[in-house]
This record gives structure tokens, sequence and C-alpha cells, in this order.
């Protein structure tokens, strides 16, 4: 006689309701959501909505202050900074994106061969990750890319270069943790190949934390990518990148808003992951869904 298991199936909640749950009962996740929509909003209609071309100079309203005609002030080659605030969006999201999935990758291919081979291959990769992991993540992506050379596609290599060992090690430490289970076991005295073992069973089972690791670090990423172009490590002067607008703002502190708009842009975007990655984490802990 089959069991009937409808009852353990309605009990199962989906995952659009736990997400509708959680982004009801946790408002800083919702916030996190909104915020984020928006920037990718904005990014994606920036030529349509911004007033002035973000390259243009016009020197003779330079260093003006918010006005009705220049709502975040101008610069001091007289550019306006709201449109070079909206278009550094398009420049610092994908940039941020871009390094924690390539970085994100590679961590978790070499984390999930490490923990499930084991042996001389796992010490070898562990040491190298080591040798990353010592060094202050700025202070080695400036290395690299003052190495490298001053470029946007250099401080992304850079970012990726001193990334990736912060997942393989998460990775790695999960893999070990669930290949010792009893359907790993199983799988493998049936004759199941250690391929398929390993992407097909053991490596999905790890994912939930590297997504919630991944978008946190998206924050981090867009951070560590401003840091870069503060530094001028990062695309060339002229291009509308928040970080190097903070810089250019720094030396003339008296005019403010040079400073502080593109500041509040990198606060929100970073603020926003943090908050995403922390209701992403609630929702993915079965402790947390008492009330889904």
């Amino acid at each position: 006689m089959r069991p009937n298991v409808e009852p353990m199936l309605r009990q199962q909640p989906g995952r659009i309701v736990i997400a509708r749950h959680f982004l009801r009962h946790n408002p800083l996740a919702a916030l996190g959501v909104i915020l984020f929509t928006t920037w990718i909003v904005i990014s994606l209609i920036a030529p349509l909505i911004v007033p002035y071309e973000p390259l243009a100079q016009d020197i003779v309203n330079r260093l003006q202050g918010p006005s009705a005609d220049h709502w975040f002030g101008t610069d001091q080659l007289g550019r306006d900074i709201f449109s070079r605030v909206l278009y550094g969006g398009r420049l610092s999201l994908p940039a941020g994106i871009m390094v924690v999935i390539v970085a994100g990758v590679i961590g978790t291919i070499l984390g999930a061969l490490s923990g499930f081979i084991g042996g001389w291959f796992d010490e070898a990769s562990m040491r190298v990750t080591e040798v990353f992991l010592a060094f202050p993540t700025i202070i080695l992506a400036m290395a690299v890319a003052a190495a490298l050379g001053p470029s946007l596609a250099n401080a992304i290599i850079a970012m990726v270069v001193v990334w990736w060992p912060n997942y393989a090690r998460v990775v790695r430490s999960l893999v070990i943790s669930v290949k010792s289970q009893e359907y790993v076991e199983a799988a493998n005295a049936i004759g199941v190949p250690r391929n398929r073992v390993l992407w097909r069973t053991v490596v999905p089972n790890c994912l939930a934390p590297a997504v919630v690791l991944a978008t946190i670090d998206l924050g981090n990423a867009i951070l560590v990518f401003a840091g870069l172009s503060f530094l001028g490590l990062g695309p060339e002067p002229s291009t509308p990148e928040w970080g190097r607008m903070v810089a250019d703002g720094i030396a003339y502190f008296d005019q403010w808003w040079m400073a502080a708009f593109p500041g509040l842009a990198i606060f929100t975007v970073v603020i926003a992951f943090n908050f995403l990655g922390d209701g992403i984490r609630d929702a993915l802990d079965p402790r947390l869904r008492k009330g889904v």
C-alpha cells in the first residue's frame, strides 16, 4: 500500500512562499531588494534620464553647489555630478558582480575538488589558498593592480585574484562535511561515478552558504573596486566611477557635494547587498522557517 504523501507535500513551503514570508517579516531584506532593484533599473536607463552628458564640461559653472539646474552640483570641470553618479552605477555594479561570479566559480571548483579528493591535492591547494588569505584583501589587490597597471580590466583581474580563496575555503569545508553523509556513501557503494557524485550530489548541497557569502560579497567587491579607483588603480580619471569621484572630491573638501553624493551611492549599494545577504541567509535557514 502506497503511503499518502499529499499531506507531506502540502507541509513543504515553496520557494516563492518562503521569499514572500521573509520579505514581509524582514523589513531590512525588503529594503535591500528595493535599493538593489532601484540601482539596477537606474543603471540600465541612465542614458535616458540623465540631464547632462557625464563627460560634458562647463568651466563657467564649475564647483556649483546643488541647485535646480544641477541637483548634485558640479565638479571642478563643471561636469554634472548627478549624471555622473547615475552613470557610475553602470560601471561599479557590473564590475562587482563580475568579480564575485568569476571568483565564486573558481573558488567553488577548487574548494569542491580539494575537499572531495583530499590527500596531497587538498594539502597543496589549501596551502596556496592560505598564502592569499595571509594578506589583507585591499593590500593584495592594490599590489596586483599596480603590477598590472591602472585600468578597469586590470582592477577586475586583481580583485578576482584575491577574492577566490574565501569561496575555496568555505566550499571545501562544506564538501568535507557533506561527503560523509549516508546518501553520498550509498551513491559510492552502488557504483555511481565519483564525478557525478561530486557535481550532482555533493556540490548542490553546499551552495546555500556560498550563495549567502556571494550576496554579501557583492557589496564588499563594489567597495574594494571603489577603493582601487580612489587610489588611481581603476578606470581612467575622466570615467564616471564612484570611487574616482570621491577622490576628486577630497581635493575640494569645501565643496562637500563632490564626495558626498558618490559616497552616498556606494553606501546605499553596499548596505543593500548586506541586508539582502542577511535576508537570504535567514530564508535558507530551516530553523527560521517556523512561521512559514
